[in-house]
């Protein structure tokens, strides 16, 4: 018992620092003492699987393949797909940034923020929604860019950051890729969130 329960635990580290975070060019200076940061959710150029679909692409064909297995399934789950980005990963990435950076710093992380000086662009490049059978199962990885942008000034960013392959699964069994997504968008966000208030003090 002892050993399976040792062999789960370095599953789970092994999974849980997949993640890899990378500055491309900026740093963190800019954030210093500032107490507000707009959000926005990029979506235009997202790939999935491992053969990099268009989002187009990937809902025609699960849409097709769920209906071929029962009528009315697949298109059911493209309103689930569809309403994802904002009532799950969206939010979820909010919420762990909020309860990181923000908590940290008493910084206010919001979308359509008036009042934040900069806003950070979350740029959803690919993901992978992974899958559980119950017995065996494999994580959602999401991969991210940041950009921190003036609000006023689009074109200045002063910070660009990637986030590889950040693992998405919960403990027990988690049968929504959706959910699993959301689970690697929370990741992300702890990790930049963290990072960030780590680089400020």
């Amino acid at each position: 018992m002892k050993k399976i329960t040792l062999v789960a635990l370095l599953i789970v580290s092994s999974v849980a620092s997949a993640q890899k975070m990378k500055v491309v060019s900026g740093n963190y200076n800019f954030l210093k003492g500032e107490k507000e940061l707009n959000v926005e959710f990029n979506y235009d150029d997202l790939k999935l699987m491992k053969e990099n679909l268009t989002n187009d692409q990937y809902v025609a064909e699960r849409v097709a393949d769920l209906n071929e297995k029962s009528r009315g399934n697949g298109d059911n789950w493209k309103k689930k797909w569809d309403s994802s980005r904002e009532l799950i990963w969206n939010s979820k990435f909010l919420e762990l940034l909020n309860s990181t950076y923000g908590k940290a710093k008493d910084v206010r992380i919001m979308e359509n923020n008036p009042d934040a000086k900069y806003t950070l662009i979350v740029d959803a490049v690919w993901i992978y929604p992974g899958w559980d059978i119950a017995m065996m199962k494999k994580p959602a990885k999401v991969t991210l860019r940041y950009r921190f942008v003036e609000t006023a000034n689009r074109g200045n960013v002063l910070l660009e950051m990637t986030s590889s392959e950040a693992p998405g699964d919960q403990y027990g069994s988690n049968f929504s890729n959706e959910s699993r997504i959301g689970e690697g968008f929370a990741k992300s966000a702890k990790s930049l969130g963290k990072e960030i208030s780590k680089k400020l003090k």
